[in-house]
């Protein structure tokens, strides 16, 4: 083998397919689901949502007591709550045009923002689960990694370069590090790796909020707190000082096409989709899958681990225990939106970011509950988790179907 041949991969060659009649796995059945069932997923998020949104408003309440006699009013209220409620979380997530200036634009890049982290650890999940992997370990993983970068921010005091990106690869090697633990398990006892990585969240969560008690990160004072990272060890804001999009979003971009060429051009990567695709197939190919599940484990948790480092050194600016927030868990089904892929993965991000950054406004100016965003968010868990359902379920998908197009799922 050249060296050329040695670093990428044959784009013609495909992953082993299942043997016909071969069962495919539950995961590679969600990742095969078209982006017809996607969209229609997220539209019925949207529909049931607004069905909770109008019955929660007060007007639609008391119109629904005499609905009998004027119906027409009910209507009313119920769209007039669920207008005002999404218009809010657009004006809140994409453009405020009743604002003024450059605070119009500001809207869009919250939602820059908060997709950024998001953006890193979908693609360590996206990485995992194209590998055959069900990495539930992404919380942990931000976490030890935001905890890394924290470290080295308050620790050491270096030039303005060279601090934020020895900061960004200690918490990329403490991300690895951190999931490799699952990935060496499973090589060598087979030990599941959601159970494994589920119990390493927990691990983590108390690790760090051990640590925050010590002199290690906390370095001063009595809250469970570290100090402010060094300047010198944030990332720089994009848009200047009346805008918090920092170069992390750029990173994160950087890392989507790395990703994309390491799973679509690489022969590392072309080893991953193939014991993703079929193990036995791989491992009688001569590709070495206990080694394999360590190396996904190791790239998907230094991705993660980027994503906490951006959560620290660009946006809350300190550590705290809870400063991962949901965000492996959201991951998850950014992955999933996305199916695993880096553009569909970054676009899943922008669009949970949009949810983050619009519903404070949404709660203020419409007065619907935030908890509505984490319906809209679990009702798209759950449609994504259940792809036959929504195939049932979609006129979309049957209309396409009486043109003749097939989706990836049908023709599997």
């Amino acid at each position: 083998m050249t060296a050329t041949e040695s670093l990428v991969a044959p784009s013609a060659a495909p992953p082993p397919a299942p043997a016909p009649g071969e069962r495919r796995s539950y995961l590679q059945q969600v990742l095969d689901s078209s982006w017809v069932t996607i969209t229609f997923a997220i539209l019925m998020a949207l529909v049931a949502s607004s069905v909770l949104i109008a019955a929660a408003n007060a007007e639609v309440q008391a119109a629904a007591g005499y609905f009998f006699s004027r119906p027409g009013d009910l209507l009313g209220a119920a769209w007039s709550s669920v207008f005002d409620a999404y218009s809010t979380l657009f004006r809140g997530a994409v453009f405020d045009y009743e604002a003024t200036g450059l605070r119009r634009v500001r809207p869009i890049t919250e939602t820059m923002t908060a997709s950024v982290p998001l953006i890193f650890a979908g693609l360590g999940l996206a990485v995992g689960f194209r590998s055959g992997l069900f990495n539930i370990g992404a919380q942990g993983q931000v976490l030890v990694g935001a905890a890394g970068a924290t470290f080295v921010g308050i620790t050491f005091a270096l030039p303005p370069v060279v601090h934020l990106v020895l900061a960004v690869l200690a918490a990329f090697v403490i991300g690895a590090l951190w999931a490799g633990i699952a990935g060496f398990l499973k090589a060598r006892t087979g030990a599941n790796e959601v159970i494994v990585t589920i119990m390493l969240n927990s691990i983590a969560f108390y690790l760090v909020s051990y640590l925050l008690t010590t002199s290690l990160l906390r370095q001063g004072g009595s809250r469970p707190i570290s100090p402010a990272v060094a300047q010198t060890a944030t990332y720089p804001l994009l848009l200047g000082p009346g805008f918090r999009l920092h170069l992390g979003f750029v990173v994160a971009l950087l890392a989507a096409v790395a990703v994309w060429w390491l799973m679509e051009r690489s022969v590392l990567g072309f080893r991953f989709r193939a014991v993703g695709a079929n193990q036995s197939a791989a491992r009688t190919a001569g590709i070495k899958v206990n080694l394999v599940f360590v190396l996904v484990m190791l790239v998907a948790g230094g991705l993660a681990g980027l994503g906490g480092a951006a959560q620290v050194l660009g946006t809350d600016k300190s550590l705290q225990a809870s400063t991962a927030g949901s965000i492996g868990f959201d991951a998850i089904t950014v992955a999933l939106l996305g199916r695993s892929t880096p553009l569909g993965t970054v676009l899943a991000a922008l669009l949970f970011g949009a949810l983050r950054a619009g519903s404070p406004l949404m709660q203020t100016s419409a007065g619907t509950p935030i908890d509505i965003v984490q319906v809209i968010q679990a009702t798209i868990v759950l449609l994504i988790a259940a792809p036959p359902l929504v195939r049932e379920l979609s006129l979309v998908h049957r209309l396409a179907a009486l043109f003749g197009y097939k989706s990836q799922e049908a023709r599997s």
